[in-house]
């Protein structure tokens, strides 16, 4: 369990974190105000914005083009203010229905909401090759620059 100097439980910060993440849904990105602070950044391939109103748009817009969208907390490491999350985002419900998976690395303020949000994922190996003619070159592309190993994935 991990608590700072000021007596701050960032173990059980994280653990509201990811009560809030898996139980988001597009009509209480409210809930996003009581896991990040007022300033807070957030990264991911596609944004980087500040500020809780700018979190809850980059939300807001991916549940307009993923409805069903819902976060699985799969691993999570806390040391001191921060932590890993491995996480797969689910975008319908089909069984072969769009899924991404990616890490998050969160730092924690002095009060326990989140003051830094960054997403590493792939949107080249999850998003891109599933568009016809940029997946096909994606996929040449992602062959040519494998190890030879490797190539046959």
């Amino acid at each position: 369990m991990s608590v700072s100097a000021r007596g701050l439980n960032h173990a059980a910060a994280l653990d509201r974190y990811v009560d809030v993440m898996e139980h988001l849904q597009a009509d209480h990105l409210e809930a996003l105000a009581t896991v990040y602070a007022p300033g807070a950044r957030f990264v991911d391939p596609f944004n980087d914005v500040r500020g809780i109103a700018a979190i809850q748009a980059v939300f807001a817009h991916g549940f307009s083009q993923c409805p069903w969208m819902r976060f699985m907390v799969q691993a999570r490491a806390v040391d001191d203010d921060r932590a890993l999350l491995r996480w797969r985002m689910l975008c319908d419900a089909s069984p072969g229905g769009l899924s991404i998976e990616g890490m998050s690395e969160l730092v924690f303020g002095a009060d326990g909401r989140v003051v830094e949000h960054v997403d590493y994922w792939d949107p080249a190996a999850q998003l891109y090759e599933r568009v016809p003619v940029l997946g096909w070159l994606m996929r040449c592309i992602r062959r040519r620059l494998a190890a030879p190993a490797s190539a046959t994935r």
